[in-house]
């Protein structure tokens, strides 16, 4: 398991270990979306691994560590016979079954986490209200697997941490929510104008740099 995600797994546990006495056992579920799969801890146990299927490039699974607020069985076709919902700040996902099953162990999906049907019905039972979920793909935090090219109308996790820098910089004044719209547009383009870059609306290799945001492991 890469130190970073070690470090968040224990983060999680601490947190759920705050409301110790409001369940028994501190449950904590990893998704590695490069790999796809997802795993099972309980009060710092291994218990068992399952294949997934995560986000597609264009819409990632969010990355980070979130905390299950939704459940439901029979959710609808398309969200198989088991949901477990977290929310994000730029939305609503889910780790759920599938009537794709043919996806599993690809990304896929438009940012929720699908199981087959028969691996979601063994997990659900398992996980209580405000059990923690932790993604991560990669070896580059938030930044997933590497700096891909952000466009407007992306969203992710990487979105973000632009929109964070941007607003310490003095350029983006709204809430960094991952989800590139008109706000984060007119941030990245006089930024890129004052910085003298190629001046469109895509946060390359460039705007990348000159935002000093580096990969490191």
């Amino acid at each position: 398991m890469r130190k970073w995600v070690a470090m968040l797994l224990c983060l999680a546990l601490m947190l759920a270990l705050c409301g110790a006495g409001t369940q028994d056992k501190q449950v904590v579920l990893v998704v590695d979306a490069q790999m796809q799969t997802i795993t099972l801890y309980t009060d710092g146990e291994k218990q068992k691994t399952w294949p997934c299927a995560v986000g597609k490039q264009s819409t990632p699974s969010p990355l980070g560590v979130f905390t299950i607020n939704q459940k439901g069985v029979d959710w609808g076709s398309g969200f198989g016979t088991r949901y477990l919902g977290f929310y994000c700040a730029y939305g609503t996902f889910g780790i759920h079954g599938t009537n794709k099953p043919g996806s599993i162990g690809s990304y896929a999906s438009h940012g929720c986490v699908r199981m087959l049907n028969r691996d979601i019905e063994e997990l659900y039972p398992q996980v209580p209200y405000g059990a923690k979920v932790i993604i991560e793909q990669g070896p580059y935090g938030p930044m997933g697997g590497g700096l891909r090219t952000l466009k407007p109308g992306m969203r992710g996790a990487d979105v973000e941490q632009v929109q964070l820098r941007l607003k310490n910089l003095g350029y983006y004044d709204g809430n960094p929510d991952g989800i590139y719209g008109e706000g984060t547009k007119r941030a990245v383009l006089a930024f890129k104008k004052e910085k003298g870059l190629r001046y469109d609306e895509s946060v390359d290799w460039a705007c990348y740099n000159a935002l000093n945001i580096f990969l490191f492991e």
